[in-house]
């Protein structure tokens, strides 16, 4: 799996481009990322229906792993996620710098079947067993439980995914899949529960809650006394001192 970076943006739906680094950075539209989400959404569906993995999840991971689908091995090789060949792969392959020089990378016929194989790269690893114990409808969780599990080395891979799913509403698309009597866990009202505090909802950052009630996320850390930026569906947050 090759590690994925992305420049940090604004969560502003005003961003003029995403850039991307799949093997190499790579500056996309947001015109550009819709009609990749387009392209691959039913697709991203069908998996989450056969395989439990959130079809915001996969779709983050394809747009930030392939660049939107520009990226040389998702041009070459049908590859959208980096995956490598590892022992017992039989299938064609390519070879291209990544951490090293040459590496060999899976190539595929059709890129459906990379999305194919990347679900099933993990629901088949024992290191995700405890993804698939989080709710379907909690794309933060799983996007936390990606880096966890040791998906990528990028301490800031899951920001990049939620960012990416809250920019694009790849929720919604989760939403398709699960009915529209889905109801996500500990999903409360987006109102403070008091001058002081504010409960976390999902699709919450702390970027975004600082937003919202118009205090830095260094003070939002401070007076929450986080050792990072990640927060939970259901927590507590101070607001004000």
């Amino acid at each position: 799996m090759t590690t994925t970076k992305q420049r940090d943006n604004s969560s502003s739906s005003q961003t003029k481009s995403e850039v991307l680094e799949a093997t190499s950075k790579i500056a996309v539209t947001p015109e550009l990322v819709k009609e990749y989400i387009a392209q691959f959404k039913e697709i991203a569906k069908d998996n989450m229906r056969k395989h439990g993995i959130p079809s915001s999840i996969t779709l983050a991971q394809g747009v930030l792993e392939s660049g939107a689908g520009t990226g040389v091995l998702a041009r070459k090789a049908n590859n959208h996620f980096g995956i490598k060949c590892h022992t017992g792969w039989t299938g064609e392959s390519v070879h291209h710098d990544d951490d090293a020089a040459q590496e060999c990378f899976r190539k595929y016929d059709q890129s459906a079947e990379s999305y194919r194989d990347h679900s099933l790269f993990l629901t088949t690893r024992n290191r995700y067993a405890n993804l698939f114990k989080l709710d379907e409808g909690d794309y933060v969780a799983w996007a936390k439980g990606l880096r966890a599990a040791g998906y990528a080395t990028d301490v800031k891979y899951p920001e990049k995914l939620i960012g990416l799913i809250e920019r694009y509403e790849l929720y919604k698309i989760d939403e398709e899949v699960l009915g529209s009597n889905y109801k996500s866990v500990d999903k409360v009202s987006e109102m403070p529960m008091d001058d002081k505090s504010y409960k976390v909802s999902q699709g919450d950052t702390l970027y975004s809650i600082s937003r919202r009630f118009n205090v830095t996320v260094d003070q939002l850390v401070k007076m929450n006394q986080l050792s990072d930026n990640a927060i939970s569906i259901g927590q507590i947050l101070k607001i004000k001192s």
